[in-house]
């Protein structure tokens, strides 16, 4: 099975690479190739088949049928900008998450139409709850309509109807997965409206400082990299005649206030982890944020068999676990 990931350096998309080459098969099937490709050169440590690392612009419209011409039977498209970098820079933003996934799907349909039909790889897409906006119910069903109501939205809604209408036509078996916040994202704060979301709960737990941009009373919902990975995994080998024609679908995850996000905090890690916490309002953080949904009874992706973390203070421990090696220093 050959298997292509795009946004491969990004944090989902190499704990993704590195669980392939743990495991070294999907679905039951040995992986015989793996194709990593980012803006920047990817990086994975070691893998039982051969690994081919690319830094290539998903927007360049020459990279998308090169990458089709082996024709992966697996495709993780997990390539794109950063919300708040959408939010500022629309023509970047339309270039990569929308130009970007369209270009992919086109080179697919080519090779599809070349080979007959016989061609017809499982397209992964990692969507967004972004895809929603308010007002909202107090909960968003399977059915609630896409009203997205920020550039990175829409993006992420119109590649969704692009997925679904060439799975329709029979040229790629696509799944999309709105994947909601995850947290506690490792590594430093990036240009994420949601970034502070995991800064909140990752900088005090190394004893740094964090800022909190939003009053505590934002409800939003979270599920770790870990849920993450195991999200594109199970989308990768679920049987399409189970999925059906809706091929889009709102993850499972932990609803949380901010202010329930910090006593989880406290629970886990004390009041001293909390005291790092400085609350600095934010106009625009704010706005992008109030737009997104709270809470998802995601009922298909849970019959399906999506699984994610039942509490936050699960979420902090699972970082703990994977990326402070169990304990907190």
């Amino acid at each position: 099975m050959k298997i292509l990931v795009t946004g491969a350096a990004g944090m989902i998309g190499q704990k993704l690479c590195a669980r392939l080459a743990q495991d070294s098969a999907l679905g039951g099937r040995t992986i015989s190739s793996l194709h990593m490709v980012d803006v920047a050169a990817p990086v994975l440590a070691a893998a039982a088949f051969p690994v081919t690392v690319e830094a290539a612009d998903i927007a360049d419209p020459r990279l998308a049928p090169r990458l089709m011409a082996s024709r992966p039977d697996i495709i993780f498209h997990l390539a794109a900008i950063v919300s708040g970098e959408a939010e500022l820079d629309f023509d970047r933003g339309y270039a990569i998450n929308l130009d970007g996934a369209r270009l992919l799907l086109d080179a697919i349909r080519a090779e599809n139409l070349k080979s007959s039909g016989a061609y017809r790889p499982r397209f992964v897409f990692a969507s967004s709850i972004a895809v929603f906006g308010a007002p909202f119910p107090d909960a968003i069903t399977d059915d609630f309509h896409l009203t997205p109501l920020t550039s990175y939205g829409t993006q992420k809604a119109i590649d969704e109807l692009l997925l679904s209408d060439y799975t329709r036509k029979g040229f790629v078996d696509g799944v999309g997965i709105r994947l909601p916040t995850i947290c506690v994202r490792p590594g430093r704060p990036n240009a994420a409206a949601s970034g502070f979301f995991s800064n909140i709960i990752r900088e005090p737990l190394v004893d740094r400082t964090a800022t909190l941009p939003v009053p505590d009373t934002v409800r939003h919902t979270h599920a770790t990299p870990r849920a993450a990975v195991g999200f594109l995994l199970h989308a990768a080998t679920l049987d399409g005649e189970r999925i059906g024609p809706r091929r889009n679908l709102s993850m499972p995850g932990v609803s949380v206030t901010v202010g329930e996000q910090i006593e989880a905090l406290r629970r886990v890690a004390g009041d001293r982890a909390v005291a790092l916490i400085e609350r600095k309002p934010d106009a625009l953080i704010s706005r992008i944020v109030s737009g997104w949904p709270e809470k998802f009874t995601a009922c298909r992706a849970i019959e399906l068999g999506f699984v994610a973390e039942t509490s936050f203070d699960d979420i902090i421990r699972t970082h703990i676990d994977d990326e402070l090696g169990g304990t907190i220093p």
